[in-house]
């Protein structure tokens, strides 16, 4: 079994938070692999469901992010798993916004989410790093990661939550470098993704958004486009 944990705060507040990407990436997972019902257990929200063949508990932490190891500890618990059967998908200041980096084990780099549940679990687990750029100075990182998305990151965002869930089967079956060479590929390989804007003084620490360049911009979608819950709801919160 592998118990996947998106680390976040609760909340409709907080839902397009930087630091709220591992819900939303869980949340993806959970549409397109039809897992049951959200269930309140474990101080969080919980849905079963199986990929690949395989068995899987998603599991959003209602605890808030500096305890996410409440929740991620007593579900590890019940069900009698090691650090191993565990990913936590959480958000990274340390990489390019867009970026995506897997890892197993390792320290807490200043993240609270991962501080927390290495404190409850060992730091054994598997980690889905997502990059959301850095604000250019270390104390606006928590003004930072609690600000909404630049709607310039919708260039990204919206097609790399949608690959990690198309993708989800290669983290179920544990092949981790795989995933992550997928997702590269989905987001167009080496392709240049936005960079945060640096927080200095009088800056606008949300990361305002930059004019989009003609590669950047998306048409607007005709009579007959569809379009699925993930990109009506990047749509609302952005007001695209």
């Amino acid at each position: 079994m592998l118990l996947i944990a998106g680390l976040g705060n609760p909340g409709p507040e907080y839902a397009g938070h930087r630091h709220n990407v591992g819900f939303m990436a869980v949340d993806a997972i959970h549409r397109r692999h039809g897992f049951g019902p959200w269930r309140r257990r474990f101080r969080g929200e919980t849905a079963e469901g199986t990929i690949g063949g395989e068995k899987v508990l998603l599991l959003k932490p209602l605890t808030y992010m500096n305890e996410s190891g409440r929740s991620v500890g007593e579900a590890m618990r019940f069900y009698k798993l090691t650090p191993t059967d565990v990913l936590v998908i959480h958000d990274e200041v340390d990489l390019p916004p867009g970026k995506l980096r897997m890892k197993s084990g390792g320290g807490a780099a200043g993240h609270n989410g991962l501080r927390s549940t290495s404190g409850a679990i060992g730091d054994g687990y598997r980690r889905m790093r997502i990059g959301v750029g850095h604000p250019g100075a270390k104390e606006a990182v928590p003004h930072y990661v609690l600000h909404d998305f630049a709607k310039v990151d919708r260039t990204w965002l919206e097609p790399m939550i949608e690959a990690i869930a198309e993708q989800a089967g290669l983290l179920a079956a544990g092949k981790d470098p795989t995933f992550a060479n997928r997702i590269h590929e989905a987001l167009g390989g080496d392709a240049k993704k936005p960079k945060a804007t640096p927080a200095g003084k009088g800056a606008d620490q949300r990361a305002a958004p930059r004019a989009a360049t003609p590669d950047e911009r998306q048409p607007a979608p005709g009579p007959g486009d569809k379009e699925g819950p993930l990109a009506r709801g990047l749509k609302k919160l952005f007001g695209g």
